[in-house]
């Protein structure tokens, strides 16, 4: 049956007639083609014929009176006025069941050097989110493996969180442990503009075959086109909204949100439009918030698409503009610190500047008692702790900051701890702070 919707989907695409022009311009990076005017639409697809006989891809990224201007997706080596230049349409994405288990580009093709096959429903890369009065509420609490995600950073189905950190922190580490440890239906991996070594990297030994086993990755490495980082994330997500319609709850991962809107920097300075926004464009934050928006409860008698957005972040600095337009449209953050990772705990959490919106409904009263307690003895010490580590803290001086330097290695040992559900989490959160895990759950 997947093989004749496949064949149907194929039939389907091909076109009555084709359309054609011829290249009238280069200039910097981009390539101006008359003749495509008249059916042309901005997004839409045009192959290049060189006499060599190489063909070259690219999108339309304006349009003029007389020319249409296109960004390749490869080198123009090759290319000169009057090749003929095909206009192929806006691409789309037949999402498969099959596709579980596999590695594609962001137009379906596979990765791994094995055939793949089409669904038999054609899928735009860029279609609305459902509609905002019919949408699902957030769900339940996930279980994550993870026991600082099960207590005080809580995961619910269909709750969208950014993940902040600079390179080289363990983000990618924290991301395939949620991968592996998070309870859903499938995963979705978008890694945006990885370097090409890492890929196999992530795969065989971050992820595992566990974590495989019930994942589809979509890849665009660095060197590719920024057209290809950019569609790469928005290929993943069309995949996730794939199974979110079959009524699956997909856990999505893009790695990273920060090189997808830099890839669209790049096209949009080449389209024309002016950097305000420390060199972003004004369209990126649209762009932003349109993908995230697509993420989250899906509508009544649907699946939900559960979210986790990586974010490059120089120095922590929150402030940045991808993390500050991310940060306002997402149900929580988590902090990953540099300074946590130097001392060697992992995962790297700031539990202090790290939240979910999710509290207090996904925890009971005692449990949220419980991470009250938690977050006000990290406070605590946090504000004494250069005048703890210089030397000067004098035990008897402060109860509540004694109680603090007391307890405050047994909670930062918590904090790396693993766990197979949030109610043994909250015992082990319970016994780092001296109660008695029946007392505390």
């Amino acid at each position: 049956m997947d093989k004749m919707q496949s064949i149907a989907a194929r039939m389907r695409g091909i076109g009555m007639t084709r359309h054609f022009g011829q290249v009238s311009a280069i200039q910097g990076g981009l390539i101006s083609a008359s003749g495509l005017n008249s059916h042309a639409s901005l997004g839409d697809r045009v192959m290049f014929s060189m006499r060599s006989g190489r063909t070259l891809a690219g999108e339309i990224v304006a349009l003029h009176t007389q020319h249409a201007a296109i960004l390749p997706e490869g080198p123009m080596d090759g290319l000169s006025i009057g090749t003929r230049v095909e206009l192929v349409f806006a691409p789309t994405l037949a999402a498969a069941n099959a596709w579980i288990g596999r590695i594609i580009d962001p137009f379906g093709k596979p990765l791994d050097g094995r055939p793949i096959l089409a669904g038999g429903e054609e899928r735009g890369f860029r279609p609305p989110p459902p509609p905002a009065a019919s949408r699902n509420r957030l769900g339940t609490r996930l279980d994550t493996g993870l026991a600082v995600f099960d207590t005080i950073l809580p995961l619910v189905r269909g709750q969208r969180m950014g993940l902040f950190a600079g390179s080289g922190v363990g983000k990618s580490t924290l991301l395939s442990a949620l991968a592996k440890g998070v309870s859903a239906d499938v995963v979705v991996i978008a890694l945006v503009g990885e370097r090409g070594r890492e890929l196999r990297e992530f795969v065989e030994e971050t992820l595992g075959e566990e974590g495989m086993a019930r994942s589809v990755v979509v890849a665009a490495t660095s060197d590719q086109s920024p057209l290809m980082r950019r569609r790469c994330a928005w290929a993943a997500m069309t995949v996730a909204e794939h199974f979110r319609d079959q009524g699956k709850h997909v856990l999505f991962l893009a790695d990273s949100i920060t090189r997808f809107a830099e890839a669209h920097r790049e096209i949009a300075l080449a389209a024309g439009e002016s950097p305000s926004y420390r060199g972003f464009p004004p369209s990126v934050s649209h762009l932003i918030m349109s993908l995230a928006e697509r993420s989250g409860p899906g509508p009544q008698g649907s699946g939900d698409i559960t979210a986790i957005f990586s974010v490059l972040v120089a120095g922590s600095d929150m402030e940045e503009p991808v993390a500050d337009i991310l940060r306002g449209v997402l149900d929580g953050h988590v902090v990953l610190d540099r300074a946590i990772a130097e001392r060697g705990r992992y995962p790297a959490v700031d539990v202090l500047r790290s939240v979910s919106r999710s509290l207090p409904q996904a925890a009971s009263a005692p449990e949220n008692v419980l991470i009250a307690r938690a977050r006000a003895l990290l406070g605590t010490y946090a504000e004494s702790e250069l005048m703890i580590r210089a030397g000067l803290y004098a035990q008897g001086s402060d109860p509540k900051l004694d109680e603090a330097v007391r307890l405050y290695p047994a909670l930062d040992q918590f904090f790396t701890r693993q766990s197979p559900n949030a109610r043994q989490s909250f015992a082990l959160l319970a016994e780092a702070m001296g109660a008695t895990p029946a007392r505390a759950v």
